[in-house]
Order: structure tokens, then C-alpha cells, then sequence
């Protein structure tokens, strides 16, 4: 709940394209607003952010107290968590059409105009003299640009790199925050969860500058978006792995300890095995949205380290809708067989019931 509160509230592209126009205003449009305007109002631009700040940092102060009670609600138990089938009774009725809805009118209706865009010469309301254009034209066209290559591979390493070292930090966070009794650990727990609170847009500003002024070699390099990725999503895999850390009881740790195991063998071979359902969960979420991510990427990419995000921000720019709808198209297909192969994956790993 915390994480899709403050995602929603922290979201800038999409109130900003259809929301802006009309009116309606957020927190992160109206920061851009403060700061855009003339003369731009920088005070009051800070004044939504730490009220940003101070909603969720009362949010993570909140879910860290009943972490420190999670002892109570943990199971002593060798295996990671499995999910069971529930037989809903007579609501599966309601259930299903409450399911069959949603997928129809979030997933499948946006998609099929997104597919019908992309099969045109140029866009058109579906129609039978529309049906006689249809073509692949605009999904060559985008499969033939010179940095379309370049583009796609910089996204894939991005999101692999992004998504394994957020797990794997977050996890050693999560485990002092959970586990220890370091007087003030939640503090830690709300430094590693500080970036929720920033736009992606005022995050990448913050970068771009600190590193314009900090001369270390990584700007106008891939490294320096791995940096904002990192920052950005490290709140995320802290929610995920502190959620699975609380499942897993501590005699487990105590009884690798007695038997002689170091903490960083106990951490290898008892912790994170038990962590792997929440590891692999966390890792496919940050791995999409890294791929997804705009917000930070529109300030802090150059030329040659352009990423799937950028580039259909390009093709938006240029009124190019329907090579756009292609690589979006692209995008959707690619994004959905990454997560039923992480599924087939995952239920090798013990997170599907066998």
C-alpha cells in the first residue's frame, strides 16, 4: 500500500499529458508548473516537495514500527512461501466480472487502438476503407533506425543492472533494519527509502547537477543513469525484501550460527534462499520500470546512451504516432514475455506451488 500510494503521487508523466491541459493539477505537475512559470516560485516548488517528503517519510516511520513487531506474525518454517488456492464460493461470480471488466477496459481496449495505430501510413479511426491501408511499414521503419540497437541494449542493461543490485542492497538494509537492534535503524530504513519521495524529474535534476559539479567521469555516460536507477528504486526493493524478511523467523539464523556458520554464510545459505519469492518479485518490478522510466532518464541521457523511454519521448516530440504505437506495441509484447519467463523461472525456484 505504501508503495503504490507514493508511486501515485509521485507520478509526473501522465498527469502531466492529460491532466495539465484541462487543468487538473497533482503535486509533481505543480512543482513542474512552480518551476517552469516566470518568474519561476523555486519556494514553492520545495514547499510540495517536503510536504511530499513529510507524508511518506510519516508513512515509513509508520511500516518500520510494525516491522519491529514482526516477530510475532514470522513462521518457523525451512521453506519460502508458497501461494494456495482459495475457492471463492459464489463470489467467483462476481469475482471474475469484477476481473474480465479491468482487463478489458485497462489492458485490451488501450492495446488494441495502440496495435490498430501502428498498422497504419498515418493514424485513422478504424474503418473499412482504414482496413484496406494496413501495413507493417511503421514497425520496419523503427526496426530500421540507425540507433534502435544501440537503444534497446542500453534499456536491457540498464534493468538488469538496476533490478540485481537494488535486491541485493536492499536486502542487507532490510536484514539490519528487521533482524538487528541498532539503536536509530530506522533511520536507515528511511534513508534507503528517501528517493521514494523525490519526481523522477526533480531526482534527475539533483543528479545531473551534483555530478556537473562532482567530476568522477560519469556524465553523459550510462553510468550516471545507473546511479538515478539505483537511487530511484532502492525504495522499492526495500518494501519487497522487508516484507519477505518478516516471514522468515530468527532461530532459524540462530540455529546456522550455533552450528558454526559465519553471518555471511548464514546471510548466503539461510536468508537468501528463504528470500527468493520476495527477491524475484522485486526484481521483476524494478526491471520493469526501469525499462519504463522517463522522468529521471529525459534529463540525464546523451547521445549514444538514448533508452527505450527516450526514444518513444522522441517519436512523441515528432509527431510520429504511429512508428511510436510500433515501438510501443514492441515494448508491451517484450515487457510481457520477460514476465512469464521470470514466472517459469520463479516456479523453479519454489515460488509457484508444486
Amino acid at each position: 500500500m505504501l508503495i503504490l500510494f507514493v508511486r501515485s503521487i509521485e507520478s509526473f508523466e501522465v498527469p502531466a499529458l492529460l491532466g495539465l491541459p484541462v487543468g487538473i493539477h497533482v503535486y509533481t505537475s505543480s512543482i513542474y508548473q512552480a518551476i517552469h512559470q516566470y518568474p519561476s516560485q523555486i519556494g514553492l516548488a520545495a514547499a510540495y516537495a517536503v510536504t511530499l517528503l513529510l507524508l511518506t517519510s510519516l508513512g515509513i516511520y509508520a511500516q518500520s514500527r510494525l516491522s519491529s513487531q514482526g516477530a510475532r506474525f514470522s513462521t518457523v518454517t525451512g521453506k519460502g512461501f508458497r501461494p494456495r488456492t482459495i475457492d471463492l464460493g459464489r463470489w467467483r461470480y462476481l469475482t471474475a466480472t469484477i476481473f474480465i471488466l479491468y482487463f478489458v477496459v485497462i489492458v485490451l481496449l488501450p492495446f488494441l487502438v495502440l496495435t490498430w495505430s501502428s498498422l497504419q501510413k498515418f493514424y485513422s479511426a478504424p474503418s473499412w476503407a482504414a482496413l484496406s491501408r494496413v501495413s507493417l511499414d511503421s514497425y520496419r521503419a523503427v526496426l530500421a533506425y540507425p540507433q534502435f540497437a544501440n537503444t534497446v541494449w542500453n534499456s536491457v542493461v540498464l534493468a538488469l543492472g538496476s533490478a540485481t543490485t537494488v535486491m541485493l542492497i536492499s536486502a542487507v538494509i532490510a536484514w539490519i533494519v528487521v533482524r538487528t537492534k541498532v539503536p536509530g535503524r530506522w533511520m536507515l530504513d528511511n534513508l534507503a527509502s528517501l528517493p521514494l519521495v523525490f519526481p523522477g524529474l526533480v531526482l534527475g535534476v539533483a543528479i545531473m547537477v551534483c555530478y556537473l559539479y562532482i567530476d568522477i567521469g560519469v556524465y553523459g555516460t550510462l553510468w550516471i543513469m545507473f546511479i538515478a536507477y539505483v537511487t530511484r528504486f532502492l525504495p522499492y526493493g526495500m518494501r519487497y525484501n522487508s516484507a519477505s524478511m518478516l516471514q522468515i523467523h530468527k532461530e532459524l539464523e540462530e540455529s546456522a550460527a550455533m552450528s558454526g556458520a559465519s553471518w555471511s554464510m548464514t546471510f548466503r545459505r539461510v536468508v537468501l534462499p528463504l528470500l527468493k519469492p520476495g527477491l524475484l518479485a522485486g526484481w521483476i518490478y524494478v526491471m520493469i520500470v526501469s525499462i519504463r522510466e522517463l522522468s529521471s532518464s529525459i534529463l540525464l541521457y546523451s547521445p549514444g546512451t538514448e533508452v527505450v523511454s527516450i526514444m518513444i519521448w522522441e517519436l512523441w516530440q515528432n509527431g510520429q504516432y504511429v512508428e511510436l504505437s510500433a515501438l510501443g506495441v514492441m515494448l508491451i509484447v517484450a515487457l510481457f514475455l520477460m514476465v512469464m519467463l521470470a514466472q517459469l523461472v520463479g516456479r523453479r525456484f519454489g515460488i509457484a506451488e508444486t
